[in-house]
């Protein structure tokens, strides 16, 4: 049996392992949380260095993709300490997979994204699925400078985010990680924020703690289109009036995993050097494997 492990800078409460098939192979897949402690996940890492066919490096990003630059996050090197299996973060996905659902949203009739208001509370690390909304028309607001930075000012257009990601984003690496994105028990609080911008959107989308972290007491049916959820993340959606949630990866074993977990089944489905694996073959690997996004009502979802 092929094994894929997590490790995640994020919270433990979120942990998750099952056992499935693909492609006629089978896979233990298991996401394994450190609570925010580097050395916790650094250890985890070495000590099932070879074990496993591939890691997914959760919790945080080693590259942002701003635009086809590549930036590299400093603390994010601290944990590529692996030797013999392959450690991927998701971003060769991103552009792929992520784009990709957006763009089944709109061909396979799960919802009609032209015209509508799509709020990005981060867009500068999925700057795939922005350029997605983008191309079948939605009306886009991003929120890197209020969600990541503070700064009260939305942007309306990729050119924008373009510029701001491109001059923001040599500084915003080397900052501490957690300084950007919510680490291990931070994952769990949420503090509304800006939540006009929430209250005008019609569609939520990006990175789901990030989506978390600001989310307003009540909502009034928006649709909220992530990655990475759980049944607990579903009861809280539902609580605070979101009426939909598709997944930019499917169901497994009862919530979706992130793009990470997905990148590392690829890897080793793939079988070639990490080096040599291109967009390409991600495409076709999403092909063959005719993964569809995740979709779930939850004006009928038995929480």
């Amino acid at each position: 049996m092929r094994r894929i492990v997590s490790v995640s800078l994020g919270s433990s409460k979120r942990n998750h392992a099952f056992e499935t098939d693909f492609m006629g192979e089978k896979f233990s897949i298991e996401r394994i949380g450190t609570d925010g402690d580097w050395d916790k996940a650094i250890d985890l890492i070495k000590e099932l260095d070879g074990k496993v066919d591939a890691f997914g490096m959760g919790g945080i990003d080693l590259y942002i993709y701003v635009a086809g630059k590549k930036y590299v996050i400093n603390d994010a090197k601290k944990l590529l300490v692996a030797k013999k299996s392959p450690m991927v973060d998701g971003s060769g996905l991103k552009n792929t997979l992520e784009r990709k659902c957006i763009l089944d949203v709109q061909k396979d009739g799960i919802m009609d994204l032209r015209g509508k208001k799509v709020l990005m509370v981060c867009a500068v690390d999925r700057f795939g699925m922005a350029e997605a909304f983008e191309e079948v028309g939605a009306r886009l607001t991003l929120g890197d400078l209020i969600y990541t930075l503070d700064i009260p000012i939305p942007l309306h257009s990729l050119k924008a985010l373009k510029i701001v990601g491109r001059t923001v984003a040599p500084f915003a690496v080397r900052m501490p990680f957690d300084k950007l994105y919510p680490t291990g028990d931070k994952q769990e609080v949420i503090i509304p924020k800006h939540s006009k911008y929430y209250y005008d959107a019609e569609v939520i989308a990006g990175d789901f703690l990030y989506i978390k972290r600001y989310l307003p007491e009540k909502l009034n049916g928006q649709v909220i289109i992530t990655n990475t959820t759980t049944a607990e993340d579903m009861k809280i959606l539902k609580e605070r009036g979101i009426s939909k949630v598709i997944t930019t990866t499917p169901n497994m074993g009862g919530r979706s995993f992130g793009t990470n977990v997905i990148e590392a089944l690829m890897v080793t489905l793939i079988g070639k050097p990490l080096e040599e694996i291109s967009p390409e073959d991600y495409y076709q690997m999403l092909s063959a494997l005719n993964m569809k996004p995740g979709v779930v009502d939850l004006e009928t979802y038995d929480a």
